[in-house]
């Protein structure tokens, strides 16, 4: 009996490719807008790599598995094993995961998170004028903005009271409109009269 013998298909050498550009392409991963991780990067490690030695989770459904019916009924029943006795857990089982060595990116991303940060609410001139206008003309009654001959959208009071809300949380022009009405001053002393009233309720308890 002969032996069949496997064709090997000839390679041949592509001229037209450029391999350094080639190579960059394939390693690069983009432009990193964060700059604590892009200060710890390391180009010469995968990006796996790279966030597992930051503290950062590459997949998150790696990260946090749903646990199967047969990982929960073992965890039950070490547990119950623990509980009871029958088995001590040995130092090696024990042993929680070490720190990743850039540990300091995840600290800062926290603190950046954490920060406080100027409100980014931004609202058409068009809206602006329109809530100004209801404003000035039925204060806090939307039902009556609901049926102004202006809302030429028809939006529900509830959909007024919504955009009134969202300008009241835009400090600077919230601000402006409350200085230009003559009504900040009277708010601030609302406020004190408010924290005395607290203090007060606080002291007699």
């Amino acid at each position: 009996m002969t032996k069949v013998r496997r064709q090997k298909k000839r390679k041949h050498f592509k001229a037209n490719i450029n391999r350094k550009r080639l190579r960059n392409r394939l390693e690069n991963v983009g432009e990193i807008n964060c700059i604590p991780i892009k200060r710890a990067w390391n180009h010469k490690i995968s990006a796996r790599s790279n966030l597992r030695e930051m503290g950062i989770a590459y997949d998150p459904n790696e990260a946090l598995k749903i646990p199967s019916y047969k990982q929960q009924q073992t965890e039950k029943v070490v547990a119950i094993a623990l509980k009871n006795g029958d088995f001590t857990v040995t130092e090696e089982e024990d042993m929680t995961p070490s720190l990743p060595s850039k540990a300091s990116v995840v600290r800062e991303l926290e603190a950046d998170a954490k920060a406080p940060r100027e409100s980014s609410l931004r609202l058409p001139k068009s809206h602006l004028d329109l809530i100004v206008y209801l404003l000035d003309k039925y204060g806090n009654d939307y039902k009556a903005m609901e049926r102004d001959r202006r809302n030429y959208y028809q939006e529900t009071w509830k959909q007024l009271r919504g955009k009134i809300k969202k300008f009241m949380k835009m400090p600077k022009e919230y601000g402006k409109y409350l200085e230009s009405r003559g009504l900040l001053d009277k708010i601030l002393d609302e406020n004190v009269i408010k924290n005395e009233v607290e203090a007060l309720m606080i002291d007699s308890d």
